[in-house]
């Protein structure tokens, strides 16, 4: 959005005609000054929706359906329920926001068809863009101690995200605390939707991975952002583009973040045979997260106090690690006989899914995403993400022989029932819907299955038919394959939707001659970065509840151009196919 268009949505929300009660005039008298109650949905409101700059936005924006005296009061009620019951009934909470939210209207991307760009740039533009982006890591590790990102709140929320998902969060949820935030989120985001203030909110963008507003970025680290990291700079000095100066930095750098992902990310958990197993937890204690004081409090009055591990980051810390040649001792734990307790049995085991926003996903063999900490824990419930298996598939590949995964019957069925989970969801086309994907995009689950079928292809012979004997890998592959393209690439995209189609047409296959659009759309959106490096941030992952939170980060898209232009460059100069 351009100064002009800021200005007249700013001017539009703050000189509207008033139709109804305003979220304020609901919450303030309920939830702004009380005594006795959970102190923290009032803590939550004051900070994240009552807060100066929010308020005056918001304020004369009301509700025609909240005239309606008796559905006003029903919202009341269920807000003062949640306040004040010892053990509230989330589902009755939730059901009078949920009627409200279906005049939300969000929807997802529909980029518009892009004409053909012709033939691919030349090796010069393609290696002065590899090293352009490694020399912004590194730049900014040197800078901060480490490569941030950065996460960033969309208040109007997420498009797979109605009142009847809402209230699948609620009451699958398990801390207070998200299900407080979740609840008034959501309550948020209808009167969000009605006020000229959703064009500031929630501004268009071209393409399918979102833009991140600079002003509302926490930076941050995390282990699961320093394996992507550490991949992204071994890609580097692969390339032989690195300096030496560059390629000792990439080095010691690398060093310093497979050690902050094995040793400082480090947790000891319960597995489901009794004993324990050391995991990656998603964020370290402070202060290793590296949040500024202002936000470390802020998240701690909006309830994300605590954080547990997680699968995904396990696996892609292991993942780069092994690819680093680490000799660390925890890489020799079988992570397949832990993944196998998180699995999901058809009629056999607990509901291990307790927020199934996606159920339109057969999750048979999939392995769900938290991991209880030794207190028990599990704050956001439990969910299963594609993506997620993905890298579970791909560390596996990995360590195949450390672990012995052929040589193990469980270990090997534990693989093949999660390809059979992606073979299923491919097949059925689910893997193109983004409502099938709790933290990505389909087109970054394009790309991780590339990072995915290139660990799998490189394994001998022997080993690919004993884990794939029906050939799913190859039925995925095509079928991804001609996702992008035949609808990624001939669409309009941003630079970061540009770097995961490359990505997977790179590691997929495809032949050189469909890098071109691609390509020249990394080229063209080259500086559009400013200061902050040669790219915008874009959304890499997210949260949809409590709402959409966006993580990502100009030096995210440097890695995952870095890592896309390198693939292709490596295929190009092998004369055209990978």
């Amino acid at each position: 959005m351009g100064f002009h268009s800021i200005a007249g949505a700013a001017y539009r929300a703050l000189t509207a005609v008033k139709d109804g009660p305003s979220l304020y005039d609901v919450c303030d008298p309920l939830l702004l000054n009380y005594r006795g109650g959970d102190p923290h949905l009032g803590k939550f409101y004051r900070t994240a929706l009552g807060n100066p700059a929010l308020r005056p936005l918001l304020r004369r924006t009301g509700l025609p359906q909240l005239r309606d005296e008796t559905r006003l009061q029903r919202l009341r009620e269920a807000l003062t329920r949640a306040r004040d019951d010892d053990a509230p009934d989330w589902a009755a909470i939730g059901a009078p926001v949920a009627e409200l939210m279906d005049s939300i209207d969000v929807r997802h991307p529909q980029p518009k068809p892009a004409a053909a760009n012709g033939h691919a740039p030349d090796f010069g533009e393609i290696e002065k863009i590899i090293r352009r982006c490694g020399a912004h890591l590194l730049r900014s590790f040197a800078k901060n101690g480490f490569i941030p990102t950065y996460a960033a709140f969309n208040l109007i929320g997420d498009a797979d995200i109605g009142g009847r998902e809402m209230v699948m969060a609620l009451t699958g949820l398990n801390s207070r605390g998200y299900k407080n935030s979740t609840l008034l989120f959501n309550l948020a985001r209808i009167f969000i939707a009605h006020s000229p203030a959703r064009a500031l909110i929630n501004p268009p963008w071209t393409g399918i991975a979102e833009p991140m507003w600079q002003p509302m970025q926490i930076r941050h680290r995390s282990a699961y952002y320093d394996a992507f990291f550490t991949e992204a700079l071994l890609s580097f000095v692969e390339t032989g583009l690195a300096s030496s100066d560059q390629a000792g930095a990439s080095r010691r750098a690398i060093t310093d973040m497979v050690d902050f992902c094995l040793r400082v990310s480090a947790e000891e958990v319960p597995s489901h045979d009794g004993s324990t197993v050391n995991v990656i937890t998603a964020l370290a204690p402070l202060p290793h997260p590296r949040f500024s004081k202002f936000f470390a409090q802020i998240k701690q009055d909006l309830g994300f106090g605590i954080y547990v591990p997680d699968c995904d980051t396990t696996a892609c810390s292991f993942s780069a690690a092994t690819q680093a040649g680490s000799d660390n001792p925890i890489l020799t734990q079988p992570l397949l006989d832990f993944y196998r307790g998180l699995q999901v049995r058809e009629g056999a085991n607990e509901p291990r899914v307790t927020v199934p926003l996606n159920d339109n996903v057969d999750y048979e063999g999939g392995v769900v995403t938290w991991i209880d900490n030794l207190r028990g824990d599990r704050p956001y419930g439990n969910d299963l993400d594609p993506t997620l298996n993905l890298d579970i598939l791909e560390v596996s590949f990995r360590n195949l022989k450390r672990w012995k995964v052929v040589e193990t019957p469980q270990r090997l069925e534990t693989v093949q029932r999660i390809i059979g989970f992606q073979r299923r969801l491919v097949d059925s086309g689910a893997f193109k819907n983004p409502r099938s994907h709790i933290y990505y995009l389909p087109e970054l689950y394009s790309a991780y299955f590339g990072r995915c079928y290139a660990a799998f292809i490189a394994l001998p012979q022997a080993a690919r038919l004993a884990i794939d004997p029906e050939n799913a890998f190859e039925f995925i592959r095509v079928r991804v394959l001609a996702y992008v393209e035949t609808e990624l690439i001939t669409h309009e995209m941003n630079a970061f939707d540009a770097a995961l189609a490359l990505m997977a047409l790179a590691h997929l296959g495809a032949d050189a001659a469909s890098f071109a659009a691609p390509l020249h759309c990394i080229i063209a959106q080259t500086g559009e970065g400013g200061r902050h490096g040669p790219y915008k941030a874009y959304e890499w992952n997210k949260m949809k509840t409590p709402t959409r939170i966006l993580v990502g980060g100009p030096e995210v898209t440097s890695a995952f151009v870095l890592r896309a232009l390198a693939l292709a460059r490596g295929v190009m100069m092998r004369g055209g196919r990978a």
